[in-house]
């Protein structure tokens, strides 16, 4: 298992995935010796990088890329590019069963939280597409 992620924070200090991950998988009875820990990382493209770099992908093998749903777009266009085959294993679905696109009318805060999740993903996948580390401006499910 890959866990890639160190911290992306600008302003505050804080643990990155790779450093929180192990204590959530040893809780879930996974030995740490399953564990690759990719720590260095700020941002998606560096995960794919370094990542990669890390476990150098065999031909042939099999990894799943694991992720929020919302951001699993980029992630995957990111990993493609960085030539580290995926497939994608999207989670935390963020969505209320409902059909359509709309705003919590009677919970404000959760709207907003809504919005900015969506409006980070898209200016990242922009601001990826435009350094040219992403060859689609929103990439399906096979990148």
């Amino acid at each position: 298992i890959v866990v890639s992620g160190g911290n992306g924070s600008l302003f505050l200090d804080g643990e990155g995935d790779a450093d929180t991950a192990p204590r959530l998988l040893g809780a879930l009875g996974v030995s740490a010796d399953r564990l690759i820990l990719e720590d260095k990382s700020r941002n998606t493209y560096e995960n794919a990088v370094f990542s990669r770099k890390l476990v150098e992908p065999k031909p042939g093998e099999t990894w799943l890329l694991v992720t929020s749903a919302f951001h699993m777009p980029r992630a995957k266009a990111l990993f493609d590019k960085a030539g580290f085959a995926t497939i994608p294993w999207p989670v935390d679905y963020r969505t209320s069963g409902k059909e359509g696109v709309g705003f919590y009318r009677d919970n404000p805060v959760d709207s907003v939280q809504a919005t900015t999740i969506a409006v980070r993903e898209w200016i990242g996948l922009f601001a990826y597409r435009l350094s040219g580390k992403i060859d689609q401006f929103f990439p399906g499910p096979g990148g």
